[in-house]
């Protein structure tokens, strides 16, 4: 099952190994929309999962959530302590979430189950909140369950620390460990995403023009824009603070693509000779970015705005990354079912 689904990051790793999608809860109207535009949905599709029975939520070998990550990432404990509002489990709105995927991992028992967060979820509330999730999963829910941090920068051209919960319901001999990741100074870099414009890659309207399919001009930031960027940088800079925009070449690895880069696309600019002010990349090149679409493809599609697209690619998982994890699980997913009945524990959310 495909919890807090987004546009379908998860399932597209699971898919990989021959995974069958069974329950789909996605509570973005948007987001939902991208999922349906390239996933068959003739499943139940939930909206928000706080509104689903238990009972309802067909039986599934595997859980796969991304829950939601603003409660626990830097980025999200900045601006909720800037303007007064609780986080992490304190956020009775999203912290909270990851109980109702306690809450069908108590009822549904499932073989074994991956979650992914921000990195910052180990070291959020100085440990507390990692402890009470190891907690609820291992001793309340009786799962084995390891973590790992792995940074995207092996498989994509960006800087992407995430932590991946493995869980299995019984006694295996998986190690997350085991799992070899690429060096990350051996990944690839901003070229294997970016549209070449030299008239090799198909023409992609509004993403591309007829001539020699280069980006379209909207890309291209303002100057207005660019010297706000620029003056916020220096500033910042003279306080020996690290915020400002990220300036990237073909060659380059970009920083982490975040779901406000629809505001003004600082965190990855990409450079256009000294004559010419950067650009934000193309929502395809977020597709590429983030492991939906491979080298040169365009096979994803993308239905909504280029605002809305920016916030969904930015949320999501990477895709090989996922891919990798659901290779090193398979073995362990698919074999022999040894459990004689379901065990029900109790859980206190």
């Amino acid at each position: 099952m495909d919890l807090f689904a987004g546009i379908g990051g998860f399932r597209k790793g699971f898919e990989s190994i021959g995974g069958n999608c069974v329950f789909t809860s996605e509570i973005d109207k948007f987001a939902q929309e991208t999922y349906k535009a390239n996933f068959q949905t003739e499943h139940k599709f939930a909206g928000d999962i706080r509104d689903v029975d238990t009972k309802l939520i067909p039986s599934h070998d595997v859980l796969l959530a991304g829950f939601p990550c603003q409660p626990f990432s830097l980025a999200g404990v900045s601006k909720k302590n800037s303007l007064g509002k609780s986080h992490g489990f304190d956020c009775q709105i999203q912290g909270t979430l990851f109980f109702e995927i306690a809450r069908i991992l108590e009822h549904h028992r499932p073989k074994a189950f991956l979650l992914e967060n921000v990195k910052n979820l180990k070291s959020h509330d100085k440990g507390q909140t990692f402890k009470t999730i190891l907690d609820v999963l291992k001793n309340k829910l009786g799962y084995k369950v390891q973590y790992r941090v792995i940074n995207a920068k092996s498989f994509v051209p960006q800087n992407r620390q995430r932590i991946y919960i493995v869980g299995f319901r019984e006694e295996n001999n998986f190690n997350f460990d085991d799992l070899i990741i690429p060096d990350i100074l051996d990944g690839p870099t901003l070229s294997s995403v970016l549209h070449p414009e030299d008239g090799s890659e198909t023409l992609e309207e509004p993403y591309t023009i007829p001539h020699l399919s280069k980006v379209n001009e909207k890309y291209t930031i303002t100057n207005k824009l660019w010297d706000y960027l620029r003056m916020y940088e220096k500033k910042h800079r003279a306080k020996g603070n690290g915020f400002g925009f990220g300036l990237c070449k073909r060659e380059d690895v970009a920083r982490t693509l975040s779901a406000r880069y629809h505001k003004d696309g600082a965190e990855i600019l990409i450079y256009q000779g000294d004559k010419k002010n950067p650009r934000r990349l193309t929502p395809r090149e977020c597709s590429r970015l983030m492991g939906f679409d491979k080298t040169g493809e365009s096979n994803f599609i993308i239905p909504v705005s280029d605002s809305q697209a920016y916030r969904q690619f930015g949320n999501s998982v990477v895709v090989p990354v996922i891919e990798e994890i659901a290779k090193a699980m398979s073995g362990y997913i698919n074999q022999k079912d040894i459990m004689k009945e379901k065990i029900k524990l109790p859980i206190c959310a």
